[in-house]
Order: structure tokens, then C-alpha cells, then sequence
């Protein structure tokens, strides 16, 4: 606002100026003798000395006279899927979910057999046994489910890193337009100085000015280069942030068009919340980790029941020994069969604890979901509110500062070049418009960031 008033004054004063018209005064020069000179001297000859001439422009840099190379047109959309197939962190994010995977199948193996081969000098003098365990009451299942739910759960860490790989390339890409658009209004400030200066050096060649004036323009023409030059600089900056979390050359050059001004889609907050309570990265994670814990949980019920272990084999080369006296039968084999079962007897040791933990870690997780519900709904409120006066910002600085600025900016080129105005109130008035334009970019990407924090909070694309 107080730029507003600041710009209306100036109009204001401009418009009364325009009205009255007050005789220039041209420019005196004292003689060494202390006598003021005739008013045809104030005027530039070819007789002069070249040391009375005004100092000449600066040199412009053949740099920032060139128009900035063509680049590959890209959108957010573009940038957003490139990011996606070429980013690094999420390539390692997808080879870490194939770790998890492989967790699964490690769940699923079934135990491999054990062979016993037994020697003694007791009969029988060699044994051969084949011991297999067999798990009953679904283990073997229960223990696949676990190792799923533990997958969807690195898969929920692998999506939350895409979210935010989306929310920093939302970032760097507006970052990336906001400069660009700088340098393009710094370019265009650089040119509107340049003509100042040929104006001013017009009105000194017809006496009108004195030479202070061109001087102040040659400085505003090497300050407005200067900046257009650092401006450059900071767009190869933007735009290198922008490559690397699209693992492209740091050098690339995209055309983003007019990206920066295009206008987010409209929500009702009530809508967001709702939307956050089932895509929230948060509460998702919380909600698998309850998963987690539950198939846990009846992963060790399963395992309170016991085993089964099988073994089956042969003996070999038992002698025969003294006959016995009713049946005459002295035994003895070469060759018998062997057969055992082990079942572990689950008398001290139950998961007792394991379970109790477990009961406690669920009832800790629904705390923490409901503590979070709150919390997601309130950040969800606070950015909808930010992104909301955003959005006035924007349509204030479009609608009224950004094209009053403008006239200013053009009213008082014409009224300098007419002799209506002095050099001060033209530089000013030049300063007031790069600011109210520096302003309204920064608006901008302000409302870009808000719609790119909003998303996050949410949880989920919202375009």
C-alpha cells in the first residue's frame, strides 16, 4: 500500500507540473574572472575544448546486447515427469524397494532337511536320518504377510521422497521462471536508461541541461548494466538447480514461457482436509506402520504353537547276539528302519512379552494417528490461508500497482524528454517501477511456493 500512495503522489505532482509550466533556466558558467558569461556560450561548439563536452556513455558489454540463446521448451508437467524417470534419489529410492521385495521371498522359504549320519561302536554300529521341520498353524503365511506389510511400508517411504522430489522441482521450476522473468524486466530497464541518456544528451547539446545531468544518466545506464548482467548470472544459477533434480547438464537452457504468471486451480478448504486425511504422507505412514504391527502380532500367535519336527532313517550292521531261550531268536539285522517325531513342549516361553509389546506399540500408533489428524487439518488450514492472501497479493500488484507503475514509468520518460520534469524524478520514478516489478515477481513465486506447500500438505498432486 505504501507503494500504491508513493506512486499516486508522484502522478499526482507529475499531472500539476504538467499544468504550470515553469521556465527552464539554462545552465551559467563562471569566467576565471568572476564575470558571468553571455547566454550564447552556454551552448556546445565545435570550437570548444573536447575537455567541456559531456562524458561520453559507457561502454555497453556486447554481452548483454545478445538475445539469450533458445532453449527447450519445457513445463511443469515436463519437468515434473523428467524428474521422475531420471531423478537420482528416486532411482535409489526403486532399488531400496527391491531390497524389500526380496524380503518376501525370504519370509516364504520353507527350511531345508538335515541329514544325520550316525557311526558308534554300539549296535547299531550306522545310522542314516533324514530330520525335516514343518511349521503348522500358518506360520509360514503369517510371516509372508508380515514381510508384505514391512514392503508397503518402504513403498509409502518411496512415495512420500516422490511428493517431495515433486515439491523442490515445483520449486527450482518457478524459482527458474522468476529469474528469467527478472532478467527480462532488468533488460527492458537497461534499454528505457539508455534512452534517458540519449534525452539527456540531447537537451545538453541544446543547452537546456547542464552537463551534471548526463553524468547522472551515464551512472543510472552502467547501474541498471550491472544489474542486468547479475541478473543473467542468477538465472544460470536457478536454472542449474533446476537441472540437477532433473539429472540433466548443468548447463542446459530451457524456455519456460510464461510460466511464473500462470494461476494455480481453486479449492474450498474443506475439501483439502478432507483430501488430506486419506493422501497425508503422514498419517499414511502411521496407518501402514499400524499395519505392520498387527500382522506382526499374529505372526507371533502363529508361532505360540510349537513345530514339528519329523526324522526318518536306517540302521545298520546290528549283530546278532546270544538266542534268546523261549524263542530261540538270537536278532539281529543288517539293514532297519528309523522313525521320530520332536515337538517342542510350550510351557515358559509363549511370545508373552513380544505380545504385550506388540499391544502397546498399536495402542501408540492410534495416539499418534489421532494427534496427527489434528495437526494435518490445522497445517492444512494455515497454508490454505497463506496461499489465499497470496492470491490477493498477486491480483493487487496485477490489477493496480504493476500498471500504474507502468504509466508512471512512461509519463515521466515523456514529460523529461517535453523539459516538464528534472533527471532526479525520472530516475526516481525508474526505481519505483523496478521495485514495484521486483515485488510482483516475488509475489508470484510466493503464490507458487504457497500452491507448492498446500500440495504438500495435503499430500498429493492438486493440479
Amino acid at each position: 500500500m505504501k507503494a500504491l500512495l508513493k506512486l499516486c503522489l508522484m502522478m499526482l505532482v507529475l499531472a500539476t507540473s504538467g499544468q504550470s509550466l515553469v521556465a527552464q533556466t539554462r545552465p551559467t558558467q563562471q569566467e576565471t574572472s568572476g564575470q558571468r558569461t553571455s547566454p550564447e556560450r552556454q551552448k556546445p561548439t565545435a570550437q570548444q575544448p573536447q575537455a567541456e563536452a559531456p562524458a561520453r556513455q559507457p561502454a555497453v558489454d556486447s554481452s548483454t546486447q545478445q538475445p539469450a540463446p533458445q532453449g527447450t521448451p519445457l513445463t511443469l508437467g515436463d519437468a515434473l515427469d523428467r524428474a521422475n524417470r531420471q531423478n537420482l534419489e528416486l532411482a535409489t529410492a526403486r532399488l531400496r524397494r527391491a531390497v524389500s521385495q526380496a524380503g518376501i521371498r525370504i519370509a516364504g522359504q520353507l527350511p531345508n532337511p538335515s541329514i544325520i549320519f550316525n557311526a558308534a561302536r554300539d549296535t547299531p554300529h550306522e545310522s542314516l536320518l533324514f530330520d525335516q521341520q514343518f511349521d503348522i498353524n500358518g506360520k509360514r503365511r503369517r510371516r509372508v504377510e508380515l514381510a508384505q506389510q514391512q514392503d508397503a511400508l518402504v513403498g509409502l517411504d518411496a512415495d512420500t521422497l516422490v511428493r517431495q522430489i515433486r515439491r523442490r522441482v515445483r520449486a527450482a521450476f518457478y524459482a527458474a521462471a522468476r529469474s528469467h522473468s527478472a532478467t527480462v524486466h532488468q533488460q527492458n530497464t537497461f534499454s528505457l536508461a539508455q534512452r534517458v541518456r540519449e534525452i539527456a544528451q540531447s537537451r545538453f547539446e541544446a543547452g537546456d541541461i547542464p552537463q551534471l545531468e548526463v553524468l547522472q544518466a551515464d551512472l543510472e545506464v552502467a547501474r541498471t548494466q550491472t544489474e542486468f548482467i547479475i541478473a543473467q548470472q542468477r538465472e544460470k544459477l536457478a536454472a542449474s538447480d533446476l537441472n540437477l533434480l532433473l539429472n540433466e547438464p548443468g548447463d542446459k537452457v530451457w524456455d519456460l514461457g510464461a510460466s511464473l504468471e500462470a494461476a494455480p486451480p481453486a479449492f474450498s478448504l474443506n475439501d483439502l482436509i478432507t483430501r488430506a486425511y486419506g493422501t497425508n504422507a503422514d498419517l499414511m505412514h502411521l496407518a501402514q506402520e499400524v499395519n505392520v504391527e498387527q500382522a506382526r502380532l499374529r505372526s507371533l500367535r502363529a508361532e505360540r504353537i510349537p513345530s514339528l519336527g519329523i526324522q526318518a532313517g536306517v540302521d545298520f550292521n546290528s549283530p546278532a547276539g546270544p538266542a534268546d531261550p523261549v524263542t530261540g531268536n538270537a536278532g539281529g539285522f543288517k539293514i532297519g528302519g528309523r522313525g521320530q517325531l520332536t515337538v517342542p513342549v510350550p510351557i515358559f516361553a509363549r511370545n508373552q512379552g513380544e505380545i504385550a509389546q506388540s499391544f502397546a506399540t498399536s495402542r501408540v500408533l492410534e495416539s499418534q494417528i489421532a494427534a496427527s489428524r489434528r495437526a494435518v487439518s490445522g497445517r492444512v488450514a494455515v497454508v490454505y490461508y497463506e496461499w489465499s492472501t497470496r492470491q490477493a497479493q498477486v491480483e493487487m500488484y496485477r490489477r493496480t500497482l504493476l500498471p500504474a507503475a507502468l504509466r508512471l514509468e512512461t509519463m515521466m520518460e515523456e514529460s523529461y524528454r517535453a523539459g516538464r520534469a528534472n533527471l532526479l524524478n525520472v530516475l526516481d520514478a525508474q526505481r519505483n517501477v523496478q521495485q514495484v516489478q521486483r515485488d510482483y515477481l516475488d509475489s508470484l513465486l510466493a503464490l507458487q511456493n504457497a500452491f507448492a506447500d498446500l500440495e504438500e500438505a495435503v499430500g498429493g498432486p492438486l493440479d
